[in-house]
C-alpha cells in the first residue's frame, strides 16, 4: 500500500473529472500517471491541464508554483496497463457506462499489483456491482469526487461488503491529505450526493413540464433561497434550525396538493408528536444544543451575509439570463 509522497498514483481517464483529480494529486506532491484510451488523448489532456493550471495561477485560483508541481509530477502513460502496473493507488475515472467500466476495471485488475488499491469514481453505480470485475476486491472501493475536482471539497467514500477496513482507512487518510473532506457513505445507487441531486432535478423538471415554472425561475429561486443555505448547512441541520413542527405543517399542505409522495416522513411525525422540534426544544435529527441557539444564529447570519456579499462581487455567470 502507498505510504509516502514518492508513490505513484494512476488516474485512468483524463477528461475534465479525471484531469482535475490528477492536478490535485500532482499539486500535493504525488507522482501521478495519466492514462486514457490512447496515449494521444492522454498527452492532449496533459497539455490542457498544464495550460489550465497556468490560467488558474494567474487568476489566483491555484497557489503560486502549482504549475511547476504539475509539470514535475504529472506524466502520461502509454496505456491503461502501463499506468496500472506502476501505481499503488489507481483511480478509474471513465464514463458512467457499465460496459466501459467493466472493460477498464478488468484491464486495471489484470495489470495492477495484487495489493494495489483500485478506486472507482462512479457517481451512481453500486460498488458491490463493479467489484465483480476486480480481482482481490478487498482492495476496491468507490471514491467519488465532484466536479470541478480541484475546487469542490467533498469526496464520498463507498465500501462494498468486501472492502477491507484497512484500505478504507488508508484512502480516507490519502484523500483528506490532499485537502478534501471525506464522508463514508452506504453502497446504494447514487450514494448520497447524486441520489439527492437527481431527486431535486426530477422535481424541477416536473415543475417545468407541468407549466408551473420556467427553468430560469426554478434556478433563480433555488440558488437564492434554500440552495443558498445549503452552502453551509445540510437538510437535517436546516430543518432542525427552522423547527420540525414547521416542516410537519408544510408537509400537510404539500400532501394535500401532491398526494402520498409528499407525505411527512414517519420519523418526522414521531419526533413532532413527542414535542421534539429541533433547535427550539433541543434534540431534533442532529441533536443541536438549545443552549447554543444564539451562537448558531450568529454564525448563520455571518455566513449568509458573507455569501450574499460574495455573490454581489462576482455578479451573474457570463451568458446566463438575468432579470
Amino acid at each position: 500500500m502507498i505510504s509516502n509522497k514518492s508513490t505513484d498514483v494512476a488516474v485512468i481517464g483524463s477528461g475534465y473529472m479525471g484531469g482535475g483529480m490528477a492536478q490535485v494529486f500532482a499539486m500535493s506532491g504525488y507522482r501521478c500517471l495519466l492514462a486514457d484510451a490512447s496515449i494521444e488523448i492522454a498527452e492532449n489532456s496533459l497539455n490542457r491541464l498544464i495550460e489550465e493550471s497556468q490560467n488558474f495561477e494567474a487568476q489566483g485560483l491555484f497557489a503560486k508554483g502549482s504549475t511547476d508541481l504539475i509539470v514535475k509530477n504529472l506524466h502520461v502513460a502509454a496505456s491503461i496497463e502501463e499506468a496500472s502496473s506502476q501505481a499503488t493507488y489507481i483511480a478509474e475515472v471513465v464514463p458512467e457506462m457499465v460496459e466501459i467500466k467493466k472493460d477498464v476495471l478488468t484491464r486495471i485488475s489484470a495489470s495492477a499489483d495484487p495489493h494495489a488499491i483500485i478506486a472507482s469514481n462512479t457517481s451512481a453505480i453500486p460498488i458491490s456491482k463493479l467489484a465483480a470485475w476486480v480481482d482481490n476486491p478487498v482492495r476496491f472501493l468507490g471514491v467519488h469526487w465532484m466536479n470541478p475536482a480541484p475546487f469542490v471539497p467533498g469526496v464520498e467514500l463507498i465500501a462494498s461488503p468486501e472492502t477491507s477496513e484497512g484500505v478504507l482507512q488508508f484512502v480516507e487518510s490519502l484523500i483528506t491529505g490532499v485537502g478534501k473532506v471525506t464522508c463514508r457513505v452506504s453502497d446504494v445507487a447514487g450514494f448520497i450526493a447524486n441520489r439527492l441531486q437527481f431527486a431535486l432535478y426530477r422535481e424541477a423538471v416536473s415543475m417545468y413540464e407541468e407549466g408551473s415554472a420556467t427553468p430560469e425561475e426554478v434556478d433563480t429561486v433555488v440558488s437564492n433561497t434554500f440552495g443558498f443555505r445549503l452552502a453551509f448547512f445540510g437538510p437535517f441541520a436546516i430543518a432542525d434550525m427552522a423547527g420540525l413542527d414547521v416542516y410537519a405543517g408544510a408537509y400537510r399542505s404539500l400532501s394535500e396538493a401532491y398526494g402520498e409522495r409528499f407525505s411527512a416522513p414517519q420519523s418526522l411525525i414521531e419526533k413532532t408528536d413527542a414535542g421534539e422540534f429541533g433547535l427550539k426544544t433541543g434534540g431534533g435529527y442532529i441533536g443541536l444544543d438549545v443552549a447554543q441557539k444564539d451562537a448558531i444564529a450568529a454564525y448563520r447570519n455571518r455566513a449568509y451575509a458573507a455569501l450574499s456579499q460574495l455573490k454581489k462581487e462576482l455578479g451573474p455567470p457570463p451568458g446566463f439570463p438575468t432579470k
